[in-house]
């Protein structure tokens, strides 16, 4: 097949690079615009966007997806991956086979921009990848593949989107060869669910909340758009965090000892700060972090 790839963040790789393999080719490269990125905002285009370079493919890089109306009529089928951008339904059935797309949740369920933060923000032991047709509705389109993955309950945002990705590879191909023997795909059914987009706000830390809830806070928003809270009125990230023991301590009140940093949480539960980020340094264990600043006893997050 005649293939355009429409994709941004780095879990499109592996699909990308296991797309080169196989006899279908890759004519187009579709993805958002450069944009300001880093501490010193600098424009960069997209990983894959550079990915594409590497491989001297013809990317294209519209501000209105209105724009690809007429460059994709050529190709057998779409592919999205994380593309960040809805695809109205005029376009969806130019390509000759329409438009799929991966996305990692088990659908119905987790239907959105961020499908596994909000796994781990529910405290989900399982997901999974769903390669499905787009259509007009929000990831509501029928099911050529599904697997399911097993989440290791340390895993991070990062971590799972990295397995994930590597999952994905597999549910494409799948996909490509239901469609090639003329299947059709099936009808999502079961309870949906909705994964909205993560916000800075909402990935502020409240410690008047239970320990279990702050981790599974911690590993979902972990590392966008990073999990924080505030230390002496400066923003200061948790890079990573474990439940442990009760040790009757406030909601936001520090404890060190010479190895370990915990934290209270709501009622008496507590976790321990394994990596952080304060404001203005680079990551780092919690136990130095904690020695740097010399805590005195009494002193809390929020």
């Amino acid at each position: 097949m005649r293939l355009g790839v429409a994709a941004t963040p780095d879990v499109a790789i592996p699909t990308l690079e296991w797309l080169l393999t196989t006899a279908h080719t890759i004519d187009l490269i579709i993805t958002q615009p450069d944009k300001p990125a880093g501490r010193g905002r600098t424009i960069r285009q997209s990983v894959v966007a550079q990915w594409a370079d590497d491989h001297k493919i013809p990317v294209i890089k519209p501000a209105s997806v209105h724009e690809l109306s007429g460059q994709i009529n050529a190709l057998d089928l779409v592919l999205t991956i994380g593309y960040g951008k809805l695809i109205p339904e005029e376009l969806l059935s130019q390509p000759r086979l329409g438009f799929l797309n991966l996305h990692f949740s088990l659908l119905p369920a987790y239907r959105g921009a961020a499908p596994a933060q909000r796994a781990l923000l529910d405290g989900q032991t399982q997901t999974g990848v769903t390669v499905f047709q787009l259509d007009k509705g929000m990831d509501t389109g029928p099911i050529y593949s599904q697997i399911s993955l097993a989440i290791d309950p340390r895993w991070r945002a990062f971590e799972l989107l990295h397995e994930l990705a590597g999952v994905g590879v597999t549910a494409v191909e799948q996909a490509f060869a239901e469609i090639a023997k003329g299947a059709e795909p099936a009808v999502q059914s079961g309870a949906s669910c909705l994964a909205p987009k993560i916000s800075k706000s909402e990935a502020r830390l409240d410690f008047e909340s239970d320990a279990v809830s702050i981790v599974n806070a911690v590993r979902a928003f972990t590392y966008e758009p990073g999990s924080w809270t505030l230390w002496r009125e400066d923003s200061f990230k948790v890079r990573d965090a474990i439940l442990c023991d009760d040790r009757g301590l406030m909601p936001g009140e520090i404890q060190a000892s010479e190895d370990h940093l915990f934290v209270g949480c709501a009622n008496g539960s507590t976790i321990e700060l394994l990596r952080v980020t304060p404001a203005g340094k680079s990551e780092m264990s919690a136990v130095d972090w904690a020695r740097g600043v010399r805590l005195q006893g009494g002193e809390r997050f929020g």
